[in-house]
């Protein structure tokens, strides 16, 4: 079985810098993608899903931090993490990084191996949450009456499940195989 390869997008608007970062992470089996400036993250965005975002905070037009809450607000791209990459070493700006939903924030210029282990750690980290989603994911149904066991080991309807844990809402009806079973005859005697 072949290790699935990490994908990251780089954001920043400096040459130099996406050579760097690419080149440290080319070297260390990730894909990489490019985006100049926020505008062209969103665009990546709309098609792909990268793994991890490196987000530069200074750039042209819009900062990392207005980019950064943006893609969190998406519901798409809001569990991606992001890790900010920046000159910025004040403590205010880092506080506004965390408060923009960045996961990291790593000043310039940055130690690759560092760098590198803080990728790991929240690429771990997504990946280790994905796996917990995926298993709370696994629903326990009755396969003849179709309750469902709750996680005190209730059995409850599906409706009651359901609307405890989500914001949805049943409407019911009968479906024409039911209405068939249920209402065959009296059906029959109005045709």
């Amino acid at each position: 079985m072949s290790k699935k390869i990490d994908f990251i997008l780089i954001v920043d608007d400096n040459p130099q810098n996406v050579k760097l970062i690419g080149s440290v992470l080319d070297s260390n089996d990730y894909e990489t993608a490019v985006a100049m400036n926020g505008l062209q993250a969103f665009e990546f965005l709309e098609n792909e899903q990268p793994d991890l975002i490196l987000l530069d905070v200074m750039m042209p037009d819009m900062d990392g931090f207005e980019v950064c809450k943006r893609i969190k607000q998406d519901r798409l791209t809001k569990d991606i993490p992001i890790i900010f990459l920046t000159a910025k070493k004040d403590i205010d700006d880092l506080v506004l990084g965390f408060k923009a939903g960045g996961v990291d924030y790593v000043t310039k210029p940055f130690n690759s191996v560092e760098l590198l282990m803080r990728i790991k750690t929240h690429l771990d980290l997504k990946n280790a949450r994905e796996e917990i989603k995926k298993l709370k994911g696994i629903i326990p149904i009755c396969c003849n009456c179709k309750k469902i066991r709750d996680d005190r080991g209730f059995w409850e309807m599906v409706e009651t499940y359901i609307e405890d844990r989500t914001d949805a809402e049943f409407t019911h009806g009968i479906c024409p195989e039911c209405s068939e079973v249920l209402y065959g005859e009296i059906l029959k005697e109005k045709d």
